[in-house]
């Protein structure tokens, strides 16, 4: 049986769930990070007890969890992954200062439907 243990779902969960879900060994884990548009059906976890995990970045901080300070604690291992030349940035295109013209620009990106990682406008 091919597939893979772990899928890491990180933009349009809802139209990828099921061949996220064939594509997973049995036990595997799912985890996703985005809101999807439609709902997902759980339920076609079962046949491979899959588990599913959701992530949402200040539940922490919004729930003040008893591990709370975690955040703090991941942020700077990411920081130090930066740093360190680790971990890199999704940023793709730099649009510049924010003003009428850059913005345009970088709404005509997004909605081109071929954007790929993260667009910045800066105050500088």
């Amino acid at each position: 049986m091919q597939g893979v243990h772990l899928v890491a779902s990180l933009t349009h969960t809802d139209r990828h769930f099921e061949a996220l879900v064939e594509t997973l060994l049995p036990q595997g884990k799912l985890a996703l990070i985005d809101d999807p548009a439609t709902p997902i059906d759980a339920r076609l976890l079962k046949r491979k007890s899959l588990s599913l995990h959701w992530e949402m970045m200040f539940a922490r901080s919004v729930f003040e969890t008893p591990d709370m300070a975690e955040q703090g604690a991941l942020l700077a291992q990411v920081a130090q992954g930066i740093d360190q030349g680790v971990l890199r940035s999704t940023v793709t295109r730099d649009f510049g200062t924010v003003n009428a013209a850059h913005l345009e620009e970088a709404h005509a990106w997004v909605e081109s439907g071929r954007a790929i990682g993260k667009g910045v406008l800066s105050w500088r």
